[in-house]
């Protein structure tokens, strides 16, 4: 026998199987991947014991500052986020939610996803020697550099290895001291011919970067807005689309002398 329930337990027992529902959706699996501010290095120093940038057949002069490339650090390729987990980085600064497969592509194993990040490191190291030598008029026959990096993959650091590169070097070309002792932190790929383009995550490698003591910013001009979005406190923002955009700006700021661009 069915017993005639009052209002009150009519929406109690319907309200059951919407509870259900809402907690199913908080912690079900999305194809999402949480990121934040990772590491950053210097690359005019050294990583893990060793210098990053290594260079052999050509003078070389003493640095000064740092030139530090920015990094995001995201769940794993086989973690799959909750809406609960979006719903708290929504309140957060420090933490962004992406698609997965704008963090790993999609169909691959863990495996394949490191040697796809390695692989576009490599081919962004060798981007970043010729254009850095290319800039300073110098051959890559007599010319060596090796670059190392551990830990880290992508083509993101490009703009910063190449800049590393240059303020190493004595050449045709060569601006002197590129930080003014500043610590100057940026991201960016770069293509042979001294393109800069834009990466992604650049509101989190911000504040990495003013985490690690940057106070400048090199940034890829078409991520201005997304760049001062969350921007730091104290840390500015200097956008370029090119290498040579790029090293001239940072010559003015140390030398006090041109206008240096802004977002």
């Amino acid at each position: 026998m069915l017993s005639r329930l009052t209002r009150p337990q009519a929406v109690a027992v319907c309200a059951l199987p919407v509870v259900a529902l809402v907690a199913t959706a908080l912690f079900a699996p999305l194809p999402f991947s949480l990121a934040q501010p990772g590491m950053t290095a210097n690359v005019l120093g050294k990583n893990e014991g060793a210098a990053v940038i290594t260079i052999s057949g050509a003078r070389t002069r003493t640095t000064s500052g740092q030139l530090r490339m920015t990094t995001i650090e995201a769940t794993g390729p086989d973690t799959r986020v909750s809406l609960g987990d979006i719903v708290d980085s929504w309140f957060r600064t420090d933490q962004a939610v992406m698609p997965h497969d704008a963090v790993y592509p999609s169909g691959q194993s863990v495996k394949e996803i490191e040697e796809h990040n390695t692989a576009q490191m490599k081919e962004s190291q060798d981007a970043a020697t010729e254009a850095a030598l290319g800039y300073l008029k110098l051959s890559a026959d007599k010319v060596k550099v090796t670059l190392k990096l551990a830990d880290v993959g992508g083509p993101s650091a490009g703009l910063l290895f190449t800049l590393g590169i240059i303020d190493k070097l004595d050449g045709d070309g060569a601006g002197g001291d590129l930080t003014g002792g500043r610590t100057i932190a940026g991201t960016g790929t770069i293509d042979a011919d001294g393109t800069v383009g834009a990466v992604g995550g650049v509101a989190l490698k911000t504040q990495a970067a003013k985490r690690d003591g940057a106070t400048v910013f090199l940034v890829p001009e078409d991520e201005c807005a997304d760049a001062k979005a969350e921007l730091p406190k104290g840390l500015r923002l200097i956008p370029v689309t090119s290498l040579k955009g790029a090293v001239g700006a940072l010559t003015a700021l140390e030398s006090g002398k041109g206008s240096v661009p802004a977002c």
